[in-house]
């Protein structure tokens, strides 16, 4: 399988609810009906809780702005555009409180017995041998990404989501300024 490019600007803002934000879905998988794992970056304006999500693992990463303070589980977990993503259970109350003004983060869901997920930040460079059957996905936000699979490369537009599967296994390198390299197995 080749590498699927998805341009944010290409994707249409979906309005919250609660009015504090929009989303805009870049990949629902293996369909937006009845998804395994779900990708999004999402822009928050105002102070407010997360919708609920029961039976799926969430990873949050500050891509842009100066944080948030996630409420969660009673404890306060300070989130960065420097903090490693953050991984916790989608069905439990969440408040997002931004640190200094509006923020865009980072988001995938991973459906409860669909499989696992891993979200790394990079920062300059990361190998990783990803593991047969995996798809593996790597999101761009301030600089182009270049990434190595096996002796093939592919260069990622900033605020761009690449993605494809990994039939046997393979060795990646990802080079990038500022990056997430995700990996979904199930």
């Amino acid at each position: 399988m080749s590498w699927q490019i998805i341009p944010l600007e290409e994707v249409a803002p979906t309005p919250w609810r609660n009015g504090g934000g929009i989303t805009r879905e870049l990949l629902a998988w293996p369909t937006a009906q009845d998804w395994d794992w779900r990708i999004s970056v999402a822009e928050v304006e105002k102070n407010g809780p997360f919708s609920r999500y029961e039976g799926v693992e969430r990873w949050f990463a500050v891509l842009g702005g100066a944080g948030v303070r996630l409420a969660l589980d009673g404890k306060d977990h300070e989130l960065t555009a420097e903090s490693a993503p953050f991984c916790f259970d989608g069905n439990q109350p969440c408040k997002c409180e931004l640190i200094d003004g509006p923020t865009e983060d980072f988001n995938l869901m991973l459906k409860k017995g669909r499989g696992h997920a891993r979200v790394v930040r990079v920062r300059e460079a990361l190998n990783v041998e990803v593991p047969p059957g995996a798809r593996v996905a790597v999101y761009a936000w301030d600089e182009p990404v270049t990434v190595q699979v096996d002796k093939k490369f592919v260069t990622v537009a900033p605020h761009t989501l690449a993605w494809r599967a990994i039939a046997d296994g393979a060795s990646v390198r990802i080079q990038a300024a500022t990056a997430l390299w995700m990996e979904m197995t199930r």
